[in-house]
């Protein structure tokens, strides 16, 4: 956590340091340490609705009880908040400017302050600057710039998102806002929507000591059903929904039924045609699972869409992982069942840290390498 500190050239603290109120005479324990905070954060744009102070636990068996001292600006004299026998003290409402800690042994005796802490509005951090979505089925996937983190990685705690109603007839979002979740990567999936109900979204930047940045832009987006968008999680962040099988004859019909196309498995499961891995240096892959699959990247340059592969090309598929790339296409070959080969491709059009998000085709025709999109 970053250091809180003194307002410079504007605090005044009695007698001239932090650890001056001394208000006992021969105290049997020592002065609180390491006096810290977290405030509440509130929404965007508003003043928290509390602080949490926190400090190093004394376990002095002549401790008696610890004394919070405050005051709302630095004109003011501190005067006593509160008392408590916990090392943690919760302030409800706005928060004063300054607080202290003190310790009150046995015989009621009273050290010196602790550490001064400073609850400084100026530690928020920068809001996101974009926000862009994408539709997905039953959800919607959120991406942004992850500027907040990168200009202050020790004072960034998480990404706070945001979601209300959206009226698409007057392009009004609904004025009650409800957090979707947190996350501490620049992405987000926000589940369980329903389909064709339109949905506003915001995303603010929360510090380690709880101030909320303003939110980014607002972006509204609707899910919907369809084939394109299919999100498949890396096996390292979450085992569910990291695996993918482009057709899986659960009848054993050999016929190809719509509900048995596009499976999004497990990533531990061997009935994958591929599963998405992460490296150590965070980069995701592609990687066949199914005995008799195979991987090849198609041509050598990115795809504008998915009907730019037309044809699996007449090549050697590797088994080996292949790193999924933005905008990149990839054609499957794959065993059949029935001595004959079948493909399928995906067209990579996101890759984040913990998910990527893709459209895929399969061929039916056993051995035809003429790939044509087809739905769920």
């Amino acid at each position: 956590m970053r250091q809180s500190f003194l307002v410079l050239g504007a605090v005044a603290v009695l007698g001239g340091c932090s650890n001056s109120y001394d208000v006992g005479g021969s105290v049997l324990v020592s002065p609180p340490t390491n006096l810290s905070y977290v405030v509440d954060p509130a929404g965007s744009g508003t003043a928290p609705t509390g602080v949490l102070l926190h400090w190093d636990y004394d376990n002095d068996l002549d401790l008696a009880v610890w004394h919070l001292y405050s005051r709302a600006s630095t004109g003011d004299s501190y005067v006593l908040r509160g008392s408590t026998t916990s090392n943690s003290f919760h302030d409800e409402g706005l928060p004063h400017l300054q607080y202290f800690v003190t310790a009150e042994d046995i015989d009621g005796n009273e050290t010196s302050g602790s550490n001064v802490v400073t609850v400084d509005e100026r530690l928020a951090l920068a809001q996101p600057t974009t926000l862009t979505s994408t539709s997905l089925n039953g959800a919607i996937a959120l991406t942004w710039t992850d500027n907040a983190y990168q200009a202050d990685p020790a004072g960034f705690s998480i990404y706070r998102v945001y979601s209300a109603s959206y009226n698409l007839d007057t392009g009004i979002c609904g004025t009650t806002w409800a957090l979707e979740g947190t996350t501490v990567a620049p992405e987000f999936i926000s589940g369980v929507l329903t389909n064709g109900v339109p949905r506003c979204f915001a995303v603010s930047a929360q510090s380690v000591e709880g101030f909320e940045s303003l939110w980014s832009p607002i972006r509204s987006d609707t899910p919907r059903p369809d084939a394109h968008n299919v999100v498949v999680y890396a096996r390292q962040s979450q085992d569910a929904g990291s695996g993918f099988r482009f057709w899986l004859d659960q009848n054993g019909s050999g016929r190809v039924d719509a509900g048995e196309l596009g499976l999004v498995l497990s990533g531990s499961s061997n009935l994958d045609d591929f599963s998405v891995e992460r490296d150590p240096s965070g980069a995701l892959f592609l990687t066949p699972v199914r005995s008799g699959t195979g991987v090849a990247v198609y041509g050598s340059s990115p795809v504008a869409d998915l009907t730019g592969i037309d044809y699996a090309p007449n090549i050697t598929y590797g088994t080996g992982g292949i790193e999924a790339l933005p905008g990149w296409g990839y054609v499957f070959e794959m065993n059949g069942g029935d001595g004959s080969f079948r493909y399928g491709a995906v067209r990579i059009s996101h890759v984040g840290q913990s998910f990527l998000i893709l459209d895929w085709s399969f061929q039916t025709d056993p051995g035809n390498p003429e790939l044509l999109r087809r739905g769920k």
